[in-house]
């Protein structure tokens, strides 16, 4: 049987990977960071060596955004030297790796979705962070591959959904901007997609893996809202200029897919589906203790 390790097994894609393969009875070792810091070389060399698994899933990352512009340092150990360290064991050892990266390796300037061999230009620290880490992965060689998604959000830890769903409790009108542009995904389909991309006979390098199609966080959040059976206008749309943030962000941010279909990998459902399923199958898991009536 297959053994599979997780890393950020706590988080909200690895949390998804390691309860389907749990679902699929496969062997899988879900590793949150106090079980694997994958920013300490050693421990990962312990760690993985007394594991021995034939894949390893890297959903360990550093994710606050804002607070990476302060503290590059933390974020580049993480995301940057933490992917290179498993890369190397498993290239050494001929373990198939799946590392996630992000939409913000990209400028964000585009007006067409972005092929994975477009050249990178990440304009922040955590996108330059991500983008040390995939250089670090293909480096090692092996059988690498790097899934860059987006938007993501799932039952584990904070995201647009469960803040959307917060507020609407608090605020009786948000404003939320409407001049950046992705694709949201929910973690579980992305999780589906890794276990895929796990098992195919694919090439190793870049892969580009999102949720269907795209909307403004506008769109998003006035979808979250009928989705909750509350009344959409009450999400009004502002600018990025009108809410700065220490971290700049992606104004357009979609992944094209075309190599990820072209593979005959599963594509993925319409943001908006995704949604929808999302919260009728999570209700309290996603959205905590709101009630729409």
């Amino acid at each position: 049987m297959t053994r599979w390790l997780v890393t950020g097994a706590a988080g909200q894609v690895g949390s998804d990977v390691v309860d389907l393969l749990q679902a699929y009875r496969a062997d899988v070792i879900g590793c949150d960071r106090r079980t694997l810091d994958v920013s300490d070389a050693d421990q990962v060399e312990l760690v993985l060596s007394d594991a021995a698994p034939a894949v390893v899933v890297n959903c360990a990352a550093y994710t606050a955004v804002d607070a990476a512009e302060d503290d590059e340092r933390t974020a580049f150990a993480i995301n940057g030297e933490g992917p290179g360290h498993l890369a190397r064991w498993c290239a050494a050892h001929g373990a198939r790796l799946i590392h996630l990266s992000t939409d913000y390796v990209f400028a964000g300037e585009a007006t067409a979705p972005y092929e994975v061999d477009e050249p990178i230009s990440p304009q922040s620290a955590y996108g330059r962070s991500k983008a040390a880490g995939e250089a670090a992965v293909r480096a090692a060689g092996g059988d690498a591959h790097i899934v860059r998604t987006a938007w993501v959000y799932g039952a584990a830890g904070p995201n647009f959904v469960r803040t959307m769903a917060t507020l609407a409790e608090r605020q009786e009108i948000l404003k939320v901007v409407d001049d950046q542009i992705g694709a949201p995904t929910w973690s579980l389909h992305l999780a589906r997609a890794i276990t895929a991309l796990a098992t195919a006979d694919a090439e190793p390098g870049l892969w580009h893996c999102t949720g269907g199609g795209e909307a403004s966080w506008h769109v998003f959040a006035r979808a979250i809202f009928a989705e909750l059976g509350l009344d959409p206008a009450r999400v009004v749309p502002t600018t990025t200029a009108a809410f700065p943030r220490p971290a700049p962000r992606p104004a357009y941010s979609v992944l094209s897919q075309r190599k990820w279909l072209a593979a005959g990998l599963p594509e993925m459902p319409h943001w908006r589906d995704a949604l929808h399923e999302a919260i009728l199958t999570l209700g309290d898991e996603l959205t905590g203790s709101f009630d729409s009536a």
